[in-house]
C-alpha cells in the first residue's frame, strides 16, 4: 500500500509542478487522505517528498528555478499533511518547520549533486582526452613504422634497381665482347682472305663472299636481339599487342615453352607509358616463368573490368611462396617488387597467387585513361 501511494503521490507532485500556478490543490489534499489510510505518518510524507524532488525533480534545473520549484512543491506538501494536521493539531506547526528543513536539504542536496554531475563530467572528458591521447600514440606509432618499412623497401629497391642496371650492362658488355667483336674479327680476317684470294684465285671467291655475308647477317641478327631487349620498336610503333605477339614467338621459340596471348583491343588506347608498363610485366613474368617455373604452356589474357584495364599471366609450372619472395632481399633482379613498383607508380594495383598444382597468376590492373573509358 505503501509503495502504491508513492507512486500516486509522486504523479500528482509532478502534474501540479508542471501545471504551475494555475495547479489545483484538491490532488494534494486527496494524497493526505490517502497517507492516513495507509497509516503514514508526516515525517514519512517528507522523506518521500524530498527523494522525488532529489530524483525526479530538480537534477538538470538552473539554480534560479530549483529555488522556485522547492518553494512550489511545499505548498503542495503543506496541503497534502493537512489531513493529518487536524487528527494531531500540533502537527500543523511541525510541518511547516518540516517543510522548510525538507526545502533546504533538497536545495543544498541538489547543489552537491549538481557539483557530483560536474566533476563526473570532468572526469569523463579528461578520461576521453586521455584515450584520444594514447590513440593519437599509436596512430603515430603505427604510422611511423609503416614509414620506416616504406623506407626499408625505397632502399632495398634502389639498391635492386642499381643491381638490376649493372648486371644488364654486364651482360651487354659481355656479349658485345664475344660475340659482336669475335664476328667482326672473324669478318675482317675473312675480308683480308679475300682480298688475297682476288689477285690469286678466283674460283672459291664467291663461296667465301657468302661466307662472309652470313657472318654480317649474323651481327646484324644480334644487334637487333639487343635492340628488340632493350626496347622493343614494335611497342612505340604498332603498339603493345603486336610487341607482345612478337615477344612470345620468339621466347616459345627459345624455350619452348607455349605462350597462348588473348587481348582486348581497347588496351592500345592507354597511353604510351601504360602501355609500356604492361609490357615489361609480361616481359618479366614470362622471364621467371622460363628461369623458375619449369613450365610447358603460359596463358596470357589482357580484358577490359569496370573502370581498369586486366592482364592476367597464368602459367602451369610449380608453385612458389610470395611472401617469401616478395620479401627476399635479391640483388640481382628486381622480379616481384618490380612489377609491383611499376604499376603503382602509376595508379595500378598488383597481385600474385601460387598454388601447388596450379602453377601461378600474375595479375595486373591498370586504370583507364579519358580516351580507353569512351571506347566500346
Amino acid at each position: 500500500m505503501k509503495a502504491r501511494f508513492s507512486r500516486r503521490y509522486q504523479a500528482a507532485l509532478l502534474t501540479y509542478l508542471k501545471q504551475g500556478s494555475e495547479a489545483s490543490l484538491q490532488p494534494a489534499h486527496g494524497m493526505g487522505q490517502h497517507a492516513l489510510t495507509a497509516g503514514l505518518q508526516t515525517l514519512d510524507i517528507a522523506k518521500l517528498h524530498e527523494r522525488i524532488l532529489i530524483t525526479q525533480v530538480l537534477p538538470g534545473q538552473p539554480p534560479g528555478k530549483r529555488a522556485r520549484l522547492i518553494r512550489h512543491a511545499g505548498t503542495f506538501f503543506t496541503e497534502a499533511i493537512t489531513p493529518i494536521a487536524k487528527i494531531h493539531p500540533g502537527a500543523r506547526d511541525a510541518a511547516v518547520h518540516l517543510n522548510r528543513i525538507v526545502e533546504m536539504l533538497s536545495q543544498r542536496t541538489v547543489e552537491l549533486a549538481a557539483s557530483n554531475l560536474d566533476l563526473e563530467q570532468e572526469i569523463t572528458q579528461r578520461k576521453a582526452v586521455e584515450a584520444a591521447l594514447k590513440k593519437s600514440e599509436h596512430h603515430y606509432s603505427q604510422l611511423l613504422a609503416q614509414s620506416d618499412r616504406l623506407q626499408q623497401q625505397l632502399r632495398q629497391l634502389s639498391r635492386q634497381i642499381l643491381s638490376a642496371q649493372e648486371e644488364e650492362r654486364r651482360e651487354i658488355s659481355r656479349e658485345l665482347h664475344d660475340v659482336i667483336a669475335q664476328t667482326l674479327t672473324g669478318i675482317n680476317v675473312r675480308l683480308a682472305a679475300l682480298k688475297k684470294e682476288a689477285a690469286i684465285n678466283t674460283k672459291s671467291l664467291d663461296r667465301n663472299i657468302a661466307r662472309t655475308q652470313r657472318l654480317v647477317e649474323k651481327s646484324v641478327d644480334i644487334v637487333h636481339q639487343f635492340a628488340r631487349e632493350l626496347r622493343p620498336a614494335v611497342l612505340d610503333d604498332l603498339g603493345l599487342i603486336p610487341a607482345l605477339h612478337s615477344f612470345a614467338k620468339i621466347f616459345s621459340k627459345r624455350t619452348h615453352i607455349r605462350v597462348h596471348l588473348k587481348a582486348y583491343a581497347g588496351v592500345e588506347q592507354l597511353d604510351g607509358n601504360k602501355r609500356t608498363i604492361l609490357y615489361r610485366v609480361a616481359q618479366e613474368a614470362l622471364t621467371n616463368v622460363a628461369r623458375h617455373a619449369q613450365a610447358s604452356r603460359v596463358e596470357v589474357s589482357i580484358q577490359k573490368l569496370s573502370g581498369c584495364i586486366c592482364m592476367k599471366i597464368t602459367d602451369d609450372g610449380k608453385s612458389f611462396s610470395v611472401e617469401r619472395v616478395l620479401h627476399a632481399n635479391r640483388g640481382k633482379r628486381l622480379g616481384l617488387l618490380g612489377m609491383r613498383e611499376r604499376l603503382e607508380m602509376v595508379g595500378g594495383k598488383f597481385a600474385v597467387e601460387s598454388a601447388p598444382g596450379k602453377g601461378t597468376t600474375i595479375e595486373a590492373q591498370l586504370p583507364l585513361g579519358k580516351a580507353a573509358r569512351g571506347d566500346r
